[in-house]
């Protein structure tokens, strides 16, 4: 039983768009034939309005902080929320089940089909078991800056990484939360851990003025930060660089490398990360940003240095909802400059790439089983409108 599913315009993605493109798939979701629709009988054909695109890929989400949704002030800066986060994040295991389990629906709702996922508990190991969605796990680490945690981090969070689901689409790897929260031992520790097969390792990148500051005096606020939490930092010396340097000095380049957040990455940032590495990627979270610091990245050094850029809904923690959609349309609200083409390859194949899912996500191709979603209200000039609306048919 094949299904023949057109729209006033199809994005394959990795080939330009049509408007005379019919998708053909199987009774399981894979795409048999993408054929010009004046071919075929009308009548054979399953017709909508919009435009047809693949399923969205969410590169960076905290799905296990879902129930914390409304209970961090906006605009507070990063390390206030951090310490909100840290100090409110236990609740009963079924409060935390429920709000998984609604996330997870909300996201298959708006047309997503795949997440990188952070996880530092088991918490969303029973709701991605289920396959609803495809799931890279991401199992983050962190001692604070401190040599000689290293080894408690390894063994505190080796159980998480084997309970973590693989397989079946699923795949997982232990990374850094972020340069100002990992001591090169515990990067050496992870980069062994992961070695003999391909990753993909996301980091935490350049979300605050402070990390900066952290990497380039020695001074802000992560040292009152670390102090409050009676955490030495007498023996850290600063790079006097920016913090991703740091970073970069520590990272497997021969691995996929996902950089998150990269508010205040600069194009010099980019051009050093692309040339110390060919699989770098870049998750912005634009709704997380602007709800946590007030402020977003500057999307043009992206554009100027074709860096492969990706979009993340960061967590309820962070955000008012979990959508690739609402990201997209905050990008074309604030930087309208941005083309659609290039938000949409942001949130579809750029995504799949980075977390290797490409295989069978990502794009309109033959063999490939992407899911498929009708986007509606593109305004008279081809951008995203403030009423854009997803539906997904597969």
């Amino acid at each position: 039983m094949f299904r023949k599913i057109t729209a006033d315009r199809v994005y394959p993605v990795s080939s330009a768009p049509s408007d005379d493109a019919v998708v053909i798939v199987a009774a399981d979701g894979t795409i048999c034939a993408v054929e010009r629709r004046s071919e075929h009988d009308p009548a054979s054909l399953e017709y909508h309005k919009g435009v047809l695109v693949p399923g969205f890929i969410n590169t960076h989400c905290h799905l296990e902080l879902s129930h914390m949704k409304g209970m961090v002030d906006t605009g507070t800066g990063l390390i206030p929320f951090i310490t909100d986060v840290v100090t409110k994040r236990n609740f009963p295991a079924e409060v935390i089940a429920e709000a998984i389990e609604r996330a997870q629906q909300e996201m298959l709702d708006g047309g997503i089909v795949a997440v990188g996922d952070i996880s530092n508990t088991t918490d969303t190991f029973a709701a991605k078991a289920r396959g609803l969605l495809r799931y890279y796990t991401f199992v983050e680490l962190f001692d604070f800056l401190q040599d000689a945690g290293a080894n408690k981090a390894m063994s505190d969070w080796l159980p998480v990484y084997e309970a973590a689901p693989a397989g079946g689409g699923h795949d997982k790897a232990l990374v850094p939360h972020a340069p100002y929260s990992v001591s090169p031992t515990l990067f050496q520790k992870i980069t062994q851990a992961n070695a003999g097969r391909r990753v993909t390792v996301s980091i935490h990148n350049q979300e605050t003025p402070d990390e900066n500051e952290l990497f380039l005096h020695g001074k802000g606020g992560f040292c009152d930060f670390y102090r409050r939490f009676g955490i030495d930092l007498s023996a850290f010396r600063p790079t006097g660089q920016p913090s991703i340097y740091f970073a970069l000095q520590h990272l497997d380049p021969e691995q996929r490398t996902l950089f998150v957040h990269n508010t205040l990455t600069t194009a010099a940032d980019i051009r050093a990360a692309q040339a110390w590495s060919a699989n770098v990627f870049w998750a912005t979270c634009p709704n997380a940003n602007l709800y946590i610091e007030n402020r977003l990245p500057n999307y043009r050094y992206f554009l100027e240095t074709n860096a492969r850029l990706t979009i993340g809904t960061d967590s309820l923690t962070s955000n008012w909802q979990l959508s690739v959609l609402e990201e997209m349309k905050t990008i074309a609200r604030y930087q309208r400059y941005v083309p659609f083409e290039a938000l949409l390859r942001w949130a579809t194949l750029n995504g799949a790439q980075a977390l290797g899912f490409d295989d069978t996500l990502g794009s309109l191709e033959v063999g490939k089983k992407p899911g498929l979603v009708l986007l509606t209200g593109l305004d008279a000039a081809g951008r995203l409108s403030a009423s854009a609306s997803v539906r997904r048919l597969l």
